[in-house]
C-alpha cells in the first residue's frame, strides 16, 4: 500500500522519509556560493580529444531532462520505497558535497563552447539560455554533477527493482542516464575529463552506498 502524504500527520511515513532530503537546501546554498566566489586561477579541463567530439545542440533536451529525472526519481521513491529513497539521498548528498569540495579546492573551467551558433533553432535558443545561466568558467566543472546525478538516479531505480520488478523502468532510466552523460560533452557543457571524474566519483559512492544491501521492504 502506498502511504499517503497528510499535511496534518507529520509522523506519516512520507514525512519521516523527507528528513533524508534535509541536506538539499544546504547543498544548493553551497553551490550558489561557489558559483559566485571570485577566483583568479582555473584549471582548464579540456583535452585535444574534446575537439573531435561534434557539437549537437539537440542534446540540450537530454541535459535538461536531468532535472526531471533526479526530482522525479526522488518523489517516486519517497512515496513507494523508503529504503531506496534513503540510499538515493545518501548517494546524492555524498557525491554532491564531495564534488563541492573539489570545486572549492580546484576551481575548474573549460573553453569548448562555440563562439557563435551557426544554426538558429529552438535547441540553440535553449542552449544559449543555458550558457547564460550556467557559465563554463564558474569553477564547478570537474567533476560533472550531471554525470554523477544521472548515474545516481539509475542506481536508485536499480535498487528499487532489485527483486526483479519493473525491469523496463530500469532500462529506461539507464538509457536516459547514458544520454544525459553524452549530452554534457555534445553540447560543450563539459569536457571528457569532467565526465570521467563524474563516473569515477559515482562508481566509488555507488559501491559505498549500495554495496551488498539486503532486501528491504518498501516501508524501510
Amino acid at each position: 500500500e502506498v502511504p499517503r502524504l497528510s499535511p496534518t500527520n507529520l509522523r506519516s511515513p512520507v514525512w519521516l522519509r523527507l528528513r533524508g532530503a534535509l541536506w538539499v537546501p544546504a547543498y544548493l546554498a553551497v553551490f550558489a556560493l561557489l558559483e559566485h566566489l571570485p577566483r583568479q586561477h582555473y584549471w582548464a579541463t579540456q583535452l585535444p580529444l574534446d575537439a573531435v567530439i561534434p557539437f549537437c545542440p539537440v542534446f540540450v533536451v537530454f541535459y535538461c531532462v536531468w532535472y526531471v529525472l533526479l526530482i522525479g526519481t526522488g518523489l517516486f521513491l519517497l512515496v513507494r520505497d523508503g529504503g531506496a529513497f534513503r540510499r538515493y539521498m545518501q548517494f546524492l548528498a555524498l557525491t554532491f558535497f564531495l564534488s563541492a569540495a573539489v570545486w572549492f579546492l580546484i576551481p575548474s573551467c573549460q573553453n569548448l563552447r562555440p563562439a557563435q551558433m551557426e544554426e538558429s533553432s529552438i535547441f540553440t535558443a535553449l542552449l544559449a539560455l543555458l550558457y547564460r545561466i550556467d557559465t563554463n568558467t564558474n569553477a564547478v566543472v570537474f567533476p560533472s554533477a550531471h554525470v554523477v546525478g544521472a548515474i545516481g538516479a539509475a542506481l536508485a531505480v536499480w535498487d528499487w527493482q532489485r527483486p526483479g520488478r519493473h525491469r523496463g523502468a530500469l532500462i529506461l532510466t539507464a538509457v536516459l542516464a547514458g544520454l544525459i552523460c553524452l549530452s554534457t560533452v555534445l553540447i560543450k557543457q563539459h569536457a571528457l575529463l569532467d565526465v570521467l571524474g563524474g563516473l569515477l566519483l559515482a562508481a566509488g559512492a555507488g559501491w559505498f552506498v549500495y554495496r551488498p544491501v539486503k532486501s528491504l521492504s518498501p516501508n524501510n
